[in-house]
């Protein structure tokens, strides 16, 4: 193969886009804590009605606005990556209502499978021994699907591809690479997991006492340091990845 997929080869390239774009990326990330935190006031305070119907479209809403955050978000990684010498207008960056959709509906699908997962291990509760089998196997078998559908998001936007389509293409680029996909997985939660620590950590040499707001602002820091960071390799790994199965040069690489 011309261009294998490498993990160290995806971190440096990942520390590069990061490094030349984390103001801009964390200006981003504010920004959608802003909409996400604006969405649910409205929700909590101006908007209240109990009723089933009100219900499901409120959340059909919130759901439309995470997608378009988290697409516009993805869109803004790439467009960095393709245009890293140059300027880009704004609609470059905002996803279609058809990409949040399909979004959406991967999103549900997910929802679901999770949810009959529950519902077996809800009828298996007189038998704990099957029980605990199935919940193992299902704890395997979606930690599986999960890993090798994680890029299907990064072909919609990438690529405008259908849901079920996206889901393929992500099972088609990690078939050969699902062990560097795992560790870059692992290195993804390591990085999340051990942020989050160091904060917490500081924060509670700063405040013995449980303070409500300095645990929400130790949050809102590690959101703006941790999700980018991930995201960027994500959308890294998805590209090398397409390279490597495409026997084809990665341009960025040989750029930075």
């Amino acid at each position: 193969m011309y261009h294998p997929f490498s993990v160290s080869e995806t971190i440096k390239t990942s520390w590069n886009v990061l490094k030349g774009n984390f103001a801009i990326l964390a200006i981003y990330s504010i920004v959608s804590l802003v909409v996400i935190g604006f969405t649910e006031f409205i929700n909590s305070f101006v908007l209240l009605d109990d009723s089933i119907g009100y219900q499901l479209v409120v959340l059909f809403i919130q759901m439309l606005v995470q997608s378009y955050l988290a697409l516009s978000f993805y869109k803004l990684i790439l467009t960095l990556m393709d245009k890293q010498y140059y300027e880009f207008e704004f609609r470059e960056i905002w996803p279609s209502f058809r990409m949040a959709f399909r979004f959406i509906i991967i999103g549900l699908s997910y929802s679901l499978l999770i949810g009959t997962c529950w519902f077996i291990n809800l009828m298996l509760q007189e038998w704990p021994v099957i029980q605990l089998t199935v919940r193992f196997l299902e704890i395997v078998g979606i930690g599986y699907l999960l890993i090798r559908s994680i890029f299907c998001v990064c072909f919609v936007v990438d690529e405008d591809s259908h849901a079920y389509e996206a889901l393929l293409q992500s099972f088609l680029i990690t078939k050969d690479n699902i062990f560097k996909t795992l560790s870059i997985v692992l290195i993804i939660l390591g990085f999340m997991v051990g942020t989050l620590l160091i904060i917490l950590t500081f924060i509670g040499f700063l405040q013995r006492e449980e303070d409500s707001f300095l645990f929400r602002l130790a949050f809102y820091f590690w959101f703006v340091i941790a999700f980018p960071t991930v995201q960027v390799l994500v959308m890294v790994t998805y590209r090398k990845l397409v390279y490597a199965h495409q026997d084809i040069d990665d341009d960025y690489s040989e750029t930075n």
